[in-house]
């Protein structure tokens, strides 16, 4: 992970794209949500592009293989390349879990960047728990903690711990990459 002072490998150019990655339950969709709101950026929330077919396997509680994600990290992918070849800023969901993921997220797109949503696995599970409407069962929690590959110090992002209440953790995040509520780098 690069340094903080660098603002998470905050790239050059008139689009940044943050990806907004953890595992299920961390917190992504409420802090991309806000950091949308805050930079008038578009958000899109990942999950709405997985296939019928990865819903119904993670709801019924299987988890996806590789070959269930590629396609689904390629329409992410696909849909980031429409935001920096437009020039827009955009921030989106996405588990991001492994490295070749985030490495199939990046490739030809040099304005995206991570910010990995962080929390201890009690605290998600009981969020997953808690949750209403969502597909994904607390039962998948561990798989997606052992497929979990934390940032490497060569990938342009940063960690963020989920503690604290929802303004706060935006405040760390949108510090931690650079960005100012008044929408100036």
């Amino acid at each position: 992970m690069v340094d903080q002072g660098v603002a998470a490998g905050r790239p050059t150019g008139s689009s940044d794209v943050v990806i907004v990655m953890g595992v299920s339950g961390s917190g992504k969709t409420t802090v991309a949500k806000g950091i949308s709101t805050v930079m008038g950026w578009e958000f899109a929330e990942g999950d709405a592009f997985h296939s019928e077919a990865n819903v119904a396997k993670m709801r019924s509680g299987e988890a996806l293989s590789d070959e269930d994600r590629w396609p689904w990290l390629e329409s992410i992918g696909s849909w980031i390349s429409a935001k920096e070849s437009a020039g827009e800023s955009a921030v989106v969901t996405c588990s991001a879990l492994r490295r070749a993921y985030r490495d199939l997220l990046r490739r030809n797109r040099p304005h995206v960047r991570f910010l990995h949503i962080t929390a201890p696995a009690d605290v998600i599970r009981d969020r997953m728990e808690h949750r209403p409407g969502h597909y994904m069962p607390a039962s998948l929690l561990p798989s997606q903690i052992a497929t979990l590959e934390p940032l490497g110090d060569d990938e342009p992002g940063i960690p963020v711990t989920n503690e604290g209440t929802a303004a706060q953790v935006l405040d760390r995040a949108l510090s931690a990459l650079g960005l100012r509520k008044d929408n100036q780098p």
